[in-house]
C-alpha cells in the first residue's frame, strides 16, 4: 500500500526545504527511503516519496522545521533516546535496504591518506569485529544534528543513511564520544535511560557498554578519519590500538 504522506500545513516557498543528494545516490534505495519517512512519525516526512532528477543528481523536498539548538547545556538526550527506541520498534514492512554507517565507516577509511594520523585510524579500525544482533530498522547516521522539532515534536531528519540492520550503530557515536570523554557521564545516562524506557530493543539489561562497544569504537573511528585533525578522536583511536 503506498504511504500517506503527512503534508506539512505551510508548504511554500518560505517553509520548503529542499535537498540535492549525493551523486551516485540510488534513486530507487532514496525512493524506499522517502516512503519510510512518510509512513514513520519518528522521521520528518518528505512533501513528496518521488525524488526528482536534476542533472544526473536526485533532488528531495521537506517542510522546514526548527532544529535542536547544539548548545552543550540542556541538550534533548532522553529524548533523542526515546525517539530512536520507538524508531527501532517501527515495523519494517517489506523495507530492505541497508542502513549506511557500516558503509560510512568504510569510506571515512579508505578516504585517508597515508601519514602518521592515517596509520592510527587504520589500526584502530582493523582491530574492528561486530557481534551479530538484532536487526531492525535503524537512522544510520545519529547525532544530535540530527534532530529537529515538528509540531512541536521531535523527528530526526537526514535519510541517507536509513535502512535495515543493527541498531546499536545508532547508539554508536554518544557510545563512543562518550567514552572518549565529549560526552558528560549525565547526557550519556539520560540517552540510555531514554532509550530503555521506551522499550529499545538495541540494549539488554544491566551494562550496556558490551553491547556497544565495538559500535563506539566503529564511530569514533569515522568521526577521526571524517576529521584527521580532531586531536581527541585521534587520541581515542590511538588508545583502541
Amino acid at each position: 500500500m503506498e504511504p500517506v504522506q503527512r503534508r506539512h500545513p505551510d508548504a511554500g516557498t518560505a517553509s520548503l526545504v529542499t535537498k540535492l543528494h549525493l551523486p551516485g545516490t540510488d534513486p530507487w534505495a532514496l525512493r524506499e527511503r522517502l516512503r519510510v519517512a512518510a509512513r514513520c512519525p519518528e522521521l520528518l516526512s518528505p512533501l513528496s516519496t518521488e525524488p526528482e532528477a536534476v542533472g544526473d543528481r536526485w533532488l528531495t523536498r521537506w517542510p522546514r522545521i526548527e532544529m535542536v539548538e547544539q548548545d552543550p547545556i540542556g541538550l534533548p538526550w532522553a529524548q533523542a533516546g526515546a525517539l530512536l527506541a520507538r524508531l527501532h520498534r517501527e515495523p519494517l514492512d517489506g523495507f530492505a535496504v541497508a542502513h549506511g554507517a557500516p558503509a560510512r565507516l568504510a569510506r571515512g577509511v579508505d578516504r585517508l591518506d597515508r601519514g602518521a594520523v592515517a596509520g592510527v585510524i587504520r589500526r584502530a579500525a582493523a582491530l574492528l569485529t561486530f557481534p551479530v544482533g538484532p536487526v531492525t530498522l535503524a537512522h544510520g547516521d545519529f547525532h544530535l544534528g540530527q534532530l529537529g522539532r515538528d509540531a512541536g515534536r521531535y523527528v530526526l531528519i537526514d535519510i541517507d543513511d536509513l535502512g535495515v540492520g543493527d541498531p546499536r550503530w545508532d547508539l554508536a557515536r554518544p557510545a563512543g564520544f562518550w567514552a572518549a570523554g565529549m560526552v558528560p557521564d549525565g547526557d550519556w545516562q539520560a540517552f540510555v535511560r531514554g532509550y530503555r524506557q521506551a522499550g529499545g530493543p538495541a540494549l539488554p539489561d544491566g551494562d550496556p557498554w558490551p553491547a556497544l562497544d565495538p559500535f563506539a569504537r566503529a564511530a569514533v573511528i569515522t568521526a577521526a578519519a571524517n576529521h584527521p585533525d580532531d586531536d581527541l578522536l585521534v587520541a581515542a583511536c590511538a588508545r583502541m590500538g
